[in-house]
């Protein structure tokens, strides 16, 4: 990633994080809308799940000029996500769920080239959980 792409990534997050709550919301709708079957994977409460996705992506977005330090951290949640029965087609759904929920809260900010560098920031994070799942 390039610094201008980690700025818009840390940039735009900024204004998602008032709204946090509301884009988890969201995120899930549209996740079990583009995919049903993933629904029965989430089997907690879904407030506490939005939370818990809202601080990884907040962890993933103020480490984005430190990468190698949250890889490890990645690594795991690939390889716990096996045992939650994730799929490596089901990172498409997420990342689709991901940039939509995205464009919802941004609104206008949410141009072509935020849009890029949060695809890249998420593909490259997906990646590492998909490849840390095969070990």
């Amino acid at each position: 990633m390039t610094p201008e792409q980690v700025t818009l990534v840390k940039d735009s997050w900024k204004q998602v994080v008032p709204i946090s709550e509301q884009a988890a919301e969201l995120f899930y709708g549209r996740l079990f809308e583009l995919d049903p079957g993933l629904q029965p994977l989430f089997k907690g409460d879904m407030k506490q799940q939005g939370k818990k996705l809202m601080t990884m992506i907040n962890t993933a977005v103020v480490s984005l000029d430190r990468l190698d330090d949250i890889v490890p951290a990645v690594q795991d949640l690939g390889r716990r996500h096996v045992g939650y029965g994730v799929e490596d087609s089901h990172y498409d759904t997420v990342g689709a769920a991901l940039l939509w929920t995205l464009g919802q809260g941004l609104g206008e900010g949410f141009t072509d080239a935020v849009k890029e560098a949060w695809t890249l920031t998420y593909t490259t994070l997906a990646s590492v959980m998909i490849d840390a799942s095969k070990e």
